[in-house]
């Protein structure tokens, strides 16, 4: 299964787009491999697209994160809210379809209010000065654990949503009695029919 199968790519865009401003987050929606869906997110600071554009940033920094925050929402099953190792929060949600984990959905490049951004790290792993690092970092907002949290509970609502949608609440494609090409939707429940 697909995460296109869920619902369009123009409504994951959507979504996305919804979670970016309700946070500033660079928010993503992924799939099982943690291939990014919509090529469409955009970062939440300066740092993090200097970080990604060398080679080891993204995949020792920002790869390993997700691979490893997705892990961990697969097996808990729920939201995780964690730092990468550049000292920045990303939130995980996972998305599962009876039963089958199809994906994730989150965002990240804030600042938890009381965390700081490691430098020292960066500069190691990506070889960028540790001057420009900070000039870098002056970019990225802060973010409260509270906000945190709500912000993973929305982003879990709305998957739950988008899930349910799929599984029959709204067909995709009205009055062709279908929520995707693939799946015919159960007839409908009549109070008071037997």
């Amino acid at each position: 299964m697909k995460l296109t199968d869920l619902q369009s790519l123009e409504e994951w865009i959507t979504l996305e787009e919804e979670i970016r401003q309700r946070s500033g987050m660079r928010a993503s929606i992924y799939d099982i491999d943690g291939i990014g869906l919509t090529g469409r997110s955009r970062h939440a600071n300066k740092l993090c697209p200097a970080i990604r554009a060398t080679g080891k940033g993204q995949t020792y920094i920002c790869a390993v994160a997700h691979q490893n925050m997705a892990a961990m929402a697969q097996n808990s099953r729920s939201p995780v809210i964690e730092e990468c190792d550049a000292g920045l929060i990303k939130i995980v949600v996972p998305i599962f379809v009876d039963g089958t984990f199809v994906g994730a959905a989150g965002g990240c490049g804030l600042l938890m209010e009381d965390g700081e951004v490691d430098d020292f790290m960066i500069n190691k792993t990506t070889d960028l000065a540790e001057e420009e690092i900070a000039t870098l970092a002056e970019t990225i907002a802060p973010i409260t654990r509270q906000e945190a949290e709500n912000l993973a509970a929305y982003i879990a609502g709305e998957i739950a949503r988008v899930v349910k949608r799929y599984q029959g609440g709204r067909p995709r494609d009205r009055g062709r009695g279908r929520c995707c090409a693939r799946h015919p939707l159960p007839p409908p429940q009549i109070a008071g029919a037997r």
